[in-house]
């Protein structure tokens, strides 16, 4: 389809070395992208450039801790002398860090952390990134991976749900500020994902598994490839009139149910069945 064509497109994504980012960098790759591509992790970097070169794709993979502020601003300078410009980023970086407990236990460092991961490098980001967008004219399209806490409470993971319902108001005002620069602002928000950050295949007890289907209407946890097929959606004229929305990826979960307590009392988003449906 001659609407997801992007050759010749210059795309950013962070955290592109794993799960939903690598996804989303090959979706570009195979459609003609040129990437650019923001990952801490060395190894990470190491294969995909190797993979981005085998398949031929112009791109630049950059070792960059998108946290940190002057390795940000380094990375969008050499952006700008390599490629001129840019015509889409996708902040997909995020994670609630293993950190599941009460909030009232929650230390600073944690709220800090927490922050930084999931909203503070959007911020640092996008800022750096507006001018690239801009300097390519009218078409751009900003993309943000949230999440489906985004719209619904989560016990125990209190800080993460709030900075996911702050990327809401975030792409929303946003999108009514570059609006008259013709730049997209947009969102996507995933239902749990099969990923090496959650695996939801291992973390559900296996008697429960069969179960999955009285819980999200599509009967299946989601796939990177999921998310791909929206980044690119949102990326392409086929969206040339959506902004400032998110789209709940979630195999219908929120249209279907919210949390509920097991009989011990314990939060669970799993069919109860016995216990609470994890391996804990």
């Amino acid at each position: 389809m001659q609407d997801l064509d992007f050759t010749g497109k210059i795309v950013l994504v962070t955290g592109g070395g794993a799960g939903i980012g690598r996804a989303i960098v090959e979706a570009f790759a195979t459609r003609g992208a040129r990437l650019v591509v923001a990952e801490i992790n060395a190894e990470r970097c190491a294969d995909l450039r190797e993979a981005l070169e085998a398949s031929a794709t112009d791109a630049l993979v950059s070792n960059t801790d998108v946290c940190d502020r002057a390795a940000v601003d380094a990375l969008m300078a050499e952006v700008q002398a390599r490629f001129g410009g840019l015509d889409v980023l996708v902040n997909n970086v995020g994670d609630f860090l293993g950190l599941i407990k009460p909030f009232a236990a929650c230390t600073d460092e944690d709220l800090e952390r927490l922050y930084a991961v999931n909203l503070k490098h959007i911020f640092t980001v996008t800022r750096a990134a507006i001018p690239l967008l801009q300097s390519r004219g009218r078409g751009g399209s900003i993309i943000s991976i949230s999440s489906i806490e985004a719209f619904r409470g989560i016990p125990m993971v209190t800080t993460y749900c709030a900075f996911k319902h702050a990327i809401t108001g975030f792409t929303r005002s946003l999108a009514l500020e570059l609006g008259p620069d013709g730049i997209r602002v947009n969102a996507i928000a995933p239902e749990t994902t099969e990923t090496e950050q959650v695996r939801p295949s291992e973390l559900i007890a296996p008697e429960h598994q069969a179960h999955t289907r009285r819980w999200i209407p599509l009967e299946r946890f989601g796939t990177p490839q999921d998310a791909a097929g929206c980044a690119l959606f949102l990326a392409s004229e086929l969206s040339a009139w959506v902004t400032g929305t998110t789209i709940n990826l979630d195999g219908g979960a929120l249209a279907a149910a919210g949390w509920y307590r097991d009989p011990n009392d314990l939060w669970t988003n799993v069919p109860v069945v016995s216990g609470n449906g994890f391996n804990i």
